[in-house]
């Protein structure tokens, strides 16, 4: 089996795959649908993309499908750049106004209709041979990487403005999940700096071995990359829970120019009160409180109370709730009279609806392990 047989059979592989991921999307019933279909055509077109590995010469009796195939290279990246916003925002929906992404996949398919699809064989062919030199294509391989760029970056942006909405305004957020959407825009970006270097070499050396080597590598990588994706989807059938889209990071809505000693008094009475009525009330132990959900029960602004949090006691609000039920659980476990309840029975009693988190957060407050903590209560 030589290397270019390898090739094609993982890309094979791998687009198969891509596709049965693609129909799942579409016909599962879930609460996600919108989101599943923005990232299904997503992966059509990046099965699009990898028919390019099981074709060993130019398709000469399809130029036209071939060279419609070439245009999806140009919304792509705006597809997965609107899945994450799908993703990470639960009020997002596609509008009249985003058909402006769609403007370089309109260009190219104009500019491959002028030489390609409304031309005869002979037209078509010549065309072709001229097109590694033609300054328009070049333009366009320059134009894709510019969107890639664009999208891309923008995607690890909102990734990140997201985790900082979640962690100021809700509890129990599944951070872990928006961590593997990050990473796996990084494997895209990983796989498209293979792409680029392709075109590198072909720039520079032409068609020869080392291009053929970058060919097969890249290969690979894609079917790496959607055996990845498919083991990160069975193991989270609930992907994302999302935020809403209107929620912006505090320090945009507040300014962060410091109180003066007047108002520090009237925030640190605030702050007592607060802390007081959590103590009392304990709202921390409901596993879906927001902080709007809290803000009505101490009759608050959202706002007001956001800022109270996150800027004058310098704690996201996932970390205020969380050190509240540390404590109640470090109360129970250092209670002989339940000491029949488990761990798990325990982390759902204080708030927490994972073991993973309630975990992460027990060690990260008290530098020990909540079964450790019950044999050696400090």
């Amino acid at each position: 089996m030589d290397n270019f047989t390898f090739k094609e059979i993982a890309a094979f592989i791998g687009i198969f795959l891509v596709l049965v991921l693609a129909l799942f999307l579409v016909t599962v019933k879930t609460k996600h649908k919108f989101s599943n279909c923005l990232l299904a055509f997503f992966l059509f077109t990046t099965a699009a993309d990898g028919l390019k590995f099981l074709m060993r010469d130019f398709p000469v009796n399809y130029m036209n499908l071939e060279a419609f195939r070439w245009s999806f290279n140009y919304i792509f990246p705006a597809s997965f750049y609107f899945y994450v916003l799908s993703v990470c925002y639960t009020k997002f929906r596609l509008k009249p106004k985003h058909l402006w992404h769609c403007i370089p996949f309109v260009a190219f398919n104009l500019y491959m209709a002028y030489g390609i699809y409304f031309q005869d064989r002979a037209g078509k062919i010549s065309f072709i041979n001229e097109l590694s030199e033609s300054p328009m294509m070049r333009f366009f391989y320059i134009l894709f990487e510019v969107l890639f760029q664009v999208y891309f970056i923008a995607s690890f942006l909102v990734i990140r403005k997201s985790k900082k909405v979640y962690l100021e305004n809700y509890t129990n957020p599944n951070i872990s999940i928006l961590n593997t959407l990050y990473k796996i825009n990084i494997l895209f970006y990983v796989v498209h700096f293979l792409v680029l270097i392709r075109w590198l070499v072909t720039f520079t050396y032409g068609n020869g071995e080392l291009k053929e080597w970058i060919v097969m590598l890249d290969g690979i990588s894609f079917f790496v990359c959607t055996c990845w994706y498919l083991f990160v989807a069975l193991n989270n059938p609930d992907f994302f829970r999302g935020v809403n889209s209107s929620l912006k990071p505090i320090k945009k809505d507040v300014s962060e120019e410091k109180p003066s000693p007047e108002i520090n008094a009237e925030k640190n009475a605030a702050i007592e009160s607060l802390k007081d009525f959590m103590l009392k009330n304990e709202p921390y132990l409901d596993s879906s409180l927001t902080i709007q959900n809290l803000a009505e029960q101490v009759k608050m602004p959202v706002k007001d109370l956001s800022a109270l949090i996150n800027l004058y006691m310098d704690k996201h609000f996932f970390d205020f709730i969380n050190e509240y039920r540390i404590e109640k659980a470090k109360e129970i476990l250092r209670d002989p009279s339940k000491k029949d309840l488990t761990i798990l029975e325990i982390l759902y009693e204080v708030g927490f609806n994972s073991k993973s988190s309630f975990s992460t957060s027990f060690k990260k407050y008290t530098g020990t392990t909540p079964t450790d903590f019950r044999k050696n209560p400090n």
